[in-house]
């Protein structure tokens, strides 16, 4: 059994969840989820406190025993408290401004980056060169940070692109021949 699997997730007050088969879906006050889990797991509600149970021992199956919990608990965190990631624009002329429900960036093209925020994804624009993307759902807010990310993703002689608040860069060193 797995060690993360059996621990139980106590649901906070104001979470329902709803168990229909293998899909299970989370209501709270930051929103809603829904996710198909696989059918070899038993997601058992009782009271305020939610266990997941795997049906069979084998070998093969017993590996979705702790995926759905933290999954579980990723859905149920998502919904109380949300998730956020931060992302820095370094460089001379980088900047982001909000436009509607997206964003339109400066990142050294010839043309601004235009990006619309997915539904459920909130993006917000502290400064000229912090934005923040934050939403219920875990999964789709690390990807639409990687997605950002991967318009200019940081260069490694001087650093500069748009980076997680938290990422360290390894620049390299430039050419030093013919310095004499």
């Amino acid at each position: 059994m797995s060690r993360i699997g059996k621990q139980p997730i106590n649901l906070p007050k104001g979470v329902e969840i709803k168990v229909s088969g293998s899909t299970i879906n989370v209501k709270g006050p930051k929103g809603a989820l829904s996710r198909q889990f696989n059918e070899h797991v038993d997601v058992k509600v009782e009271g305020q406190v939610l266990t997941v149970v795997p049906k069979s021992d084998a070998i093969e199956l017993r590996r979705f025993h702790g995926l759905t919990r933290t999954l579980l608990s990723n859905m149920v965190t998502g919904v109380t408290e949300g998730f956020s990631r931060r992302l820095k624009l370094v460089g001379v002329g980088y900047r982001a401004a909000p436009q509607g429900k997206g964003l339109t960036m400066s990142l050294g093209y010839s043309h601004p980056v235009l990006f619309d925020a997915p539904a459920g994804i909130e993006l917000k624009v502290e400064a000229q060169t912090t934005i923040v993307v934050s939403g219920a759902d875990k999964e789709m807010v690390g990807q639409v940070s990687a997605k950002i990310r991967g318009f200019r993703p940081p260069e490694p002689y001087h650093g500069k692109g748009v980076r997680y608040e938290d990422e360290k860069i390894a620049t390299k060193v430039g050419k030093a021949a013919g310095k004499k």
